[in-house]
């Protein structure tokens, strides 16, 4: 099951257990007492509050701003009525969120202020010292576990999100390197067929033309068919050397390799019969290693789309993910970096942060 499916499932439960915890409000009201110490509108008003801003910071682009409204209504809920208890465990759910969303003092406020209003939950059901005390120490430890857990996430993602990103760069690495030695391979066997056969063979073709002038007529008949063998020979060295020096990288098999098996996220990628030379290669190679590596740090996209296409200046790499994107583009040290690198060659970049994160580089072919 993939990451973005839990996190839909783990979302769907917890909103699920929240509305539960309104049930025994719900039943008490049908049974004709009063659940609360105020009017019970109010209570279901600031659960209904605290259940909205709870699903809108699901679904917002920018969840801690609603921190503190889930917040101040689940104490507010836990407040109004005491005496359905297990109300309370929503304050071991905000202080969760806030471990997953906010910093550390954050934290350690809606710890500590959590606790507190579990402690008044038990004073306004005219609970003993002891049921105040005990009230507030064991929602601090439920709270406190909360908070353990999602910390261990949080570090278990980074972890996974750090060997993510240097599996990127080392793949990456690894094709520029092999083609590099392919390249290097296939140049010196260009420059041994040059150098020792095309020479041998330019010589032969020169002796055979003396010997075509000088030879008898019934032998000159085969020393014209020599000489014709000798230069198409020539020809066929040439071609040959040509072909090596200028055989074009097989960048689908290596952009295949850059994007294997990432955990996060799905990358969709489609590469056209393009040809680039060994330099636009190599800097297309690191481009989709840069956007790569953006959409696990950054985007928290789910899906990321690469594309490399042939148009009339050039090959084109397009790439777009669904993440976050941003309202301000600050050009941090690899994406200016690619820029020059792609400048350095004759093309150009562009990028799109409208929605989600969007690239497209040119470089000539």
């Amino acid at each position: 099951m993939s990451d973005s499916r839990l996190e839909r499932w783990g979302t769907a439960c917890l909103l699920g257990v929240c509305l539960v915890i309104a049930c025994p409000v719900a039943l008490t009201q049908l049974a004709g007492e009063r659940p609360t110490v105020g009017p019970v509108w109010l209570w279901w008003g600031c659960y209904a509050l605290f259940l909205a801003s709870l699903f809108v910071m699901f679904l917002s682009a920018r969840p801690p701003r609603l921190l503190g409204t889930v917040a101040v209504t689940a104490a507010a809920a836990v407040l109004l009525a005491p005496h359905v208890a297990w109300t309370a465990i929503v304050l071991v759910f905000v202080t969760a969120i806030a471990a997953h969303l906010a910093g550390p003092r954050t934290v350690a406020v809606a710890l500590v202020g959590n606790s507190v209003v579990a402690g008044l939950a038990a004073v306004l059901r005219d609970g003993s010292v002891m049921d105040v005390v005990l009230s507030a120490a064991i929602y601090g430890m439920l709270q406190v576990s909360a908070v353990w857990a999602v910390m261990s996430e949080r570090r278990n993602a980074e972890t996974s999100e750090r060997l993510a990103v240097a599996n990127t760069e080392l793949r990456a690495a690894t094709e520029l390197l092999a083609e590099s030695s392919r390249s290097g391979e296939r140049l010196r066997i260009a420059r041994e067929l040059h150098d020792l056969v095309g020479h041998q063979l330019t010589a032969l073709v020169l002796e055979l033309e003396v010997a075509a002038h000088k030879a008898d007529e019934p032998a000159k008949a085969h020393v014209d068919r020599a000489r014709g063998l000798a230069r198409d020979l020539l020809g066929d060295v040439r071609t040959a050397v040509g072909e090596l020096r200028g055989r074009a990288v097989p960048l689908d098999r290596a952009l295949q390799e850059i994007v294997m098996d990432l955990p996060r996220p799905r990358v969709h990628l489609r590469v056209e019969e393009v040809e680039p030379d060994e330099a636009s290669a190599a800097a297309l190679i690191r481009c989709v290693q840069e956007v790569v590596t953006n959409a696990i740090r950054h985007a928290r996209a789910d899906n990321l789309w690469l594309e490399v296409v042939r148009e009339e200046d050039g090959v084109v790499l397009n790439a777009r993910d669904d993440g976050c994107g941003t309202s301000v583009l600050r050009l941090g040290n690899g994406l200016a970096g690619m820029r020059e690198r792609v400048g350095q060659l004759g093309g150009d970049v562009a990028f799109d942060t409208r929605e989600g994160f969007g690239v497209r580089v040119r470089v000539p072919s």
